[in-house]
C-alpha cells in the first residue's frame, strides 16, 4: 500500500507525511527462518555470533550468503544487525582507548573540544576523524583495529568493494543526555527546507551510499544509554521529511528498542533508520564507542576542478552582471551552482565545524551571501582562502 501511494511523489514535503502508514511498517516482525546466519533475533534485531562466521566470510560462496543475508536485513528487513564479538580479542581496543582518551584531553585542553551532531545537551566528548588521527599516532594499533574481517564484510555487503571509510569517537560520560530521533548522512544532514528540494528519487538514492556502525570500546548495559533504534523505520520512504516532526518523534520515544552490547561487539544500520543515542543514566559507565561511516566508492566526480581559483575569477562579473541587472537572480544562480561547490563535505570538522547541528557553509551559499551582501572581490577570496584551509586535513 505504502508503495502504492508513494511511487508517483516527486517530490516529498514533511506535511503529507502519514503517521499510520510509518506504523504499519514499524509493526513487522522477524523471523529467525528469513535470517539463517544468525544466532539469535533480539528485539527484531538479528545477532550474528562472529566466532561462527568468521571461517564461512573467508570462503567466496559463503561469503556471499551471508553478505546477501546482510544487504536483505539492512534494505527491507529490520535496518539494523548486531556483529556479537567483532572483535574477539579487544587488546587492542583497550590500546586505542587509551590513545583515543589522550586525544581527547589534548584537543579539550587546545579548543575545549568538538561539537556534536543532534545532541540535545549533556556530557560527552567527540573526536572528528578518529581515523586518522589513530593512524597518525599509532599505526600499528591503528593496522591491527581496522584488519577485521568482519567490518569488511559488512561494509562489502552494503556498499560493495572499493568502500571509504571514516571514524568518530564518542565518548559519553554519565548523565550525558540522549540524541534526539533522526537519519544520518547524506539527506540526514541537511536542512528540512534543503532536504525537500532534493528529488523523491534521491532520497531513495542516500541510504545506499552510506553506512553507520559502532565498535563499542567498553560494555554497554541499557543504563548506560546505548543506541535508541527503530526497526523497519529505515522503509518509509519520506522518513527524511518526517524525522522532525513532532508526532514521528513523539512514536520514536514510544517505540524504539535498545540492544546492550559488550566491549568487541559492532553494530551496523541503514543511515535513514530513525535513531539517536540514549541517555547514560549510568553512575560510572563511560560509554566510548567507535562510530564508523562508511562510503561507496561511487559518490565522486569524474574530474578535480579548482572551483576556488574559478570562484575568485568569476565574481568579479557575477557582482557587476548583478549590479546592472544583466543577468537575473535565477540566472547568476544557475552560473553559480556550475562554479561553487554546493555540498559541505568531506570537510575537516575540528577547523570547519556544522552550524545549527548539521553541516558547514558551502562555497556555493557563501557565493550567493556574498553577492547579496556586496562582499568585495578581496575579501571574497580571503575567505574563500580560509574556507579552503579549515578543510584540509
Amino acid at each position: 500500500m505504502e508503495d502504492h501511494k508513494q511511487n508517483h511523489i516527486a517530490y516529498f514535503e514533511s506535511d503529507p507525511c502519514d503517521l499510520n502508514e510509518f506504523i504499519e511498517l514499524i509493526d513487522r516482525t522477524v523471523h529467525h527462518d528469513v535470517v539463517p546466519y544468525a544466532d539469535d533475533v533480539q528485539l527484531n534485531v538479528p545477532i550474528y555470533n562472529m566466532a561462527k562466521l568468521i571461517g564461512p566470510l573467508e570462503h567466496k560462496d559463503s561469503r556471499r550468503e551471508i553478505m546477501s543475508e546482510w544487504a536483505q536485513v539492512l534494505m527491507t528487513g529490520a535496518g539494523v544487525l548486531v556483529l556479537k564479538g567483532a572483535y574477539p580479542d579487544t587488546t587492542v581496543l583497550d590500546q586505542a582507548t587509551s590513545i583515543y582518551e589522550a586525544i581527547i584531553a589534548s584537543e579539550k585542553s587546545a579548543t575545549g573540544g568538538g561539537g556534536d551532531h543532534f545532541a540535545a545537551s549533556g556530557a560527552n566528548d567527540r573526536i572528528w576523524n578518529s581515523l586518522q588521527k589513530l593512524c597518525e599516532q599509532a599505526p600499528e594499533v591503528f593496522l591491527r583495529y581496522f584488519a577485521n574481517v568482519s567490518i569488511a564484510a559488512v561494509c562489502e555487503a552494503w556498499l560493495g568493494p572499493n568502500y571509504q571509510m571514516t571514524a568518530q569517537v564518542n565518548l559519553v560520560h554519565p548523565g550525558g543526555a540522549a540524541q534526539l530521533a533522526h537519519r544520518d548522512y547524506h539527506l540526514g544532514f541537511q536542512t528540512a527546507d534543503i532536504s525537500a528540494a532534493y528529488p523523491a528519487h534521491v532520497h531513495d538514492l542516500s541510504p545506499v551510499l552510506t553506512l553507520q556502525g559502532a565498535v563499542a570500546h567498553c560494555d554497554m548495559p541499557l543504563e548506560s544509554g546505548p543506541t535508541k533504534l527503530l526497526p523497519f523505520s529505515q522503509i518509509y520512504r519520506p522518513g527524511y521529511a518526517a524525522w522532525r516532526r513532532d508526532d514521528f518523534r513523539a512514536l520514536f520515544e514510544e517505540r524504539y528498542i535498545q540492544l546492550p552490547l559488550a566491549k568487541g561487539d559492532a553494530l551496523f544500520f541503514n543511515p535513514a533508520l530513525f535513531h539517536g543515542a540514549g541517555s547514560n543514566t549510568s553512575a560510572d559507565i563511560h560509554r566510548m564507542a567507535n562510530l564508523l561511516q562508511v562510503s561507496s566508492a561511487f559518490g565522486r566526480a569524474m574530474e578535480t576542478v579548482n572551483r576556488s581559483k574559478m570562484c575568485k575569477m568569476l565574481y568579479p562579473h557575477a557582482l557587476s552582471a548583478l549590479k546592472s541587472g544583466a543577468l537575473s537572480q535565477s540566472e547568476l544562480s544557475a552560473a553559480i551552482a556550475s562554479t561553487a561547490e554546493g555540498y559541505s563535505f568531506p570537510t575537516n570538522l575540528d577547523r570547519d565545524p556544522p552550524k545549527n547541528g548539521l553541516a558547514p557553509e558551502t562555497q556555493r551559499a557563501f557565493f550567493l551571501r556574498s553577492l547579496t551582501e556586496g562582499v568585495g572581490a578581496d575579501n571574497f577570496g580571503k575567505h574563500l582562502d580560509l574556507m579552503d584551509a579549515k578543510q584540509l586535513a
